[in-house]
């Protein structure tokens, strides 16, 4: 059975960090592209970062580069989301999928096989 379980959400002040950390079980990383993604209230779900299992090479929406780092550990299957001087606008539900081959990972376009159940993110200003 596939599974994504994110864990590290929480409450945190304007210019703080928080990581984030998505479990897979069920497959290989290396055979898939993982992404993360955040849906604000009222808001359609948007792509923020996207890690391929194939080659470790990875993207970053505009709104993140330079302050979140995704990052995999191929031992523990797990795929981690590093974001700093977080902002309150970074405010959502965050996600982690899974899509083989990563075309859509690739655009940062929120369509994977597999889903995680979310995990909020509160920055307060």
């Amino acid at each position: 059975e596939v599974k994504l379980v994110e864990s590290g959400g929480g409450l945190v002040q304007a210019g703080g960090s928080l990581r984030l950390s998505c479990a897979a079980s069920g497959f290989r990383l290396d055979d898939y592209a993982i992404g993360w993604y955040r849906q604000a209230p009222g808001k359609e779900r948007e792509g923020v970062s996207c890690i391929f299992g194939s080659d470790g090479s990875s993207r970053y929406s505009d709104s993140v580069r330079g302050r979140f780092t995704i990052s995999s550990d191929d031992a523990e299957n797990t795929v981690y989301l590093q974001m700093n001087n977080l902002q309150p606008e970074d405010t959502a539900v965050y996600y982690c999928a899974a899509e083989r081959g990563g075309y859509y990972c690739s655009g940062l376009v929120p369509k994977a096989e597999y889903w995680g159940q979310g995990t909020q993110i509160t920055v307060s200003g």
